[in-house]
């Protein structure tokens, strides 16, 4: 005999399936943190920031710091805004990456299907089929205070360099003189501001990674997703690619360690773009390499009232 579907069966179903999900979610976790951790790295305010959605405490009870990741620019004038990397592609993301991490690629370098199967802005079919592939889940590793910010560092202040000392050589001159301003400004910030967290390689096996990266305190591997780019270098196509996002770039604040941060969070007043970090926090990847939050100390600036 068919039994009939109540109301009470749909919520005895549905509180089922929170349990469920729940559970999940907490297996999931337990197993992330079992052992020791994958990697642990000192990050401060630079790297993970308060994210526009943990500013405003009556739309969110909750405390989600934003990891602020980048890559670095192909530009040779240093100046690098190159955060989320969602529209910037790496030099070192470049074919043979790509093909690596299982994209299908042109079979030699250079190729660019101008044989008839362009269109009147010079698209190709080639170049078109590349695009089109869908995003490919990869591992990312991410180095911090490493040799690719020293290479930000260097590039901007020899950017500045060349612009005071173009401003200087054309006095009265509005333009250059506020190009080295500009310029100085940029130097300033990836000086004491910008991040220092740059996205330097990407693969597939997480243990060939960490051996190529063995240093557990500097470097970070995480889940993220890739897509295809072709861009263009005196009309020839560099099939390379992007990274489109990071898995987990919020990261949850521990109850027991918000009291410091809810201090400098609601602090009278705004922190300017350029001022140095207020806090510094220990972050621990685990066996899925998802990131949590271990420590958060404020730094001595955070502590004056």
């Amino acid at each position: 005999m068919m039994k009939t579907w109540t109301r009470a069966h749909t919520l005895i179903a549905g509180a089922a399936l929170i349990v469920l999900t729940n559970a999940v979610a907490l297996g999931g976790a337990y197993f992330n943190r079992s052992g020791e951790a994958e990697a642990r790295v000192a990050l401060t305010e630079r790297e993970l920031g308060f994210g526009w959605e943990s500013m405003d405490r009556h739309e969110n009870s909750g405390l989600a710091l934003r990891l602020n990741w980048r890559v670095e620019s192909r530009d040779d004038e240093g100046i690098d805004y190159a955060y989320s990397g969602l529209y910037t592609s790496p030099a070192w993301l470049d074919q043979a990456r790509m093909a690596a991490l299982g994209f299908d690629v042109p079979s030699r370098s250079g190729a660019t299907g101008r044989d008839g199967d362009c269109d009147r802005d010079g698209d190709c079919a080639t170049e078109r089929r590349y695009r089109r592939q869908l995003t490919r889940q990869a591992l990312l590793v991410l180095e911090y205070d490493g040799p690719s910010w020293q290479g930000a560092l260097v590039r901007a202040r020899t950017a500045a360099a060349r612009h005071a000392a173009a401003a200087a050589a054309n006095p009265g001159s509005e333009k250059f003189a506020d190009e080295a301003k500009s310029a100085a400004k940029q130097a300033a910030n990836e000086s004491s501001a910008n991040s220092r967290l740059f996205a330097v390689d990407a693969g597939t096996d997480a243990a060939v990674l960490r051996a190529r990266y063995p240093d557990r305190s500097r470097y970070l591997i995480l889940t993220g997703q890739v897509r295809p780019v072709v861009l263009h270098n005196k009309g020839k196509p560099i099939f390379g690619g992007s990274i489109s996002e990071i898995a987990v770039d919020r990261i949850n604040v521990p109850l027991d360690l918000r009291a410091e941060l809810d201090r400098i969070r609601d602090a009278p007043g705004q922190r300017a773009p350029d001022s140095p970090p207020r806090y510094d926090v220990r972050l621990a990847t685990g066996q899925r390499l998802e990131p949590w939050i271990e420590q958060v100390r404020p730094l001595p600036a955070a502590k004056a009232d």
